[in-house]
């Protein structure tokens, strides 16, 4: 039999998470059996479970992935080399998750954290990989001129990270279920209720 080489389990580590993704974001998460991941790549059972042991294993590698994606626009948006603004920071996750099949999946599942423990430790691993990238992002903002903040640029990131991140669920509840919910407005109005 031949040898599988890591970039061959790796590619189809990826073939799977980006059908668990296609299939979460068609029947939510709670709606998402393995069977439909299954079904999704057409792959065996047994090649499923080779990489990922279930389903909540399989939704933290796509969070991952989705984290990553957006950690790496924020990397491409930094304006000729200066650091983004706080606002731009929020605003370039914002655009970013909003442009993912998966976004309309994550509303349901900060529900669900809120009653399963197993979910809710995937969840909070996610939030605070995403707040550990916000705070990486605000310090290099205030380290570039520390007269732009009010105390040590380091504390200051740290205080404001969470704050930052809140205004991502106000954000995704209200473009779930606010019919005249004005995204755009909401995206260009974060520039200026934040530090620039």
């Amino acid at each position: 039999m031949p040898k599988v080489t890591a970039a061959y389990r790796e590619a189809r580590r990826d073939e799977i998470i980006d059908a668990a993704l296609r299939a979460f974001a068609v029947k939510g998460f709670q709606g998402t059996s393995m069977a439909d991941v299954i079904a999704e790549t057409g792959l065996s059972a047994g090649a499923i479970y080779g990489h990922f042991a279930g389903k909540k294993e399989l939704f933290a590698a796509v969070a991952s992935r989705v984290l990553d994606a957006r950690s790496d626009e924020l990397d491409a948006q930094r304006r000729g080399g200066e650091p983004l603004p706080p606002g731009e920071i929020i605003a370039t996750l914002l655009d970013g998750m909003r442009r993912e099949p998966f976004s309309n999946v994550i509303v349901q599942l900060w529900a669900e954290a809120a009653v399963d423990d197993e979910i809710r430790l995937i969840v909070q691993g996610v939030f605070h990989r995403l707040r550990d990238t916000v705070r990486a992002r605000l310090l290099d903002w205030a380290a570039a001129d520390p007269r732009r903040v009010d105390g040590d640029p380091e504390e200051w990131a740290t205080r404001l990270a969470p704050v930052v991140l809140g205004l991502g669920p106000g954000y995704m509840v209200q473009r779930m279920i606010v019919d005249d919910f004005d995204d755009e407005a909401y995206l260009r109005t974060l520039s200026e209720a934040l530090p620039h």
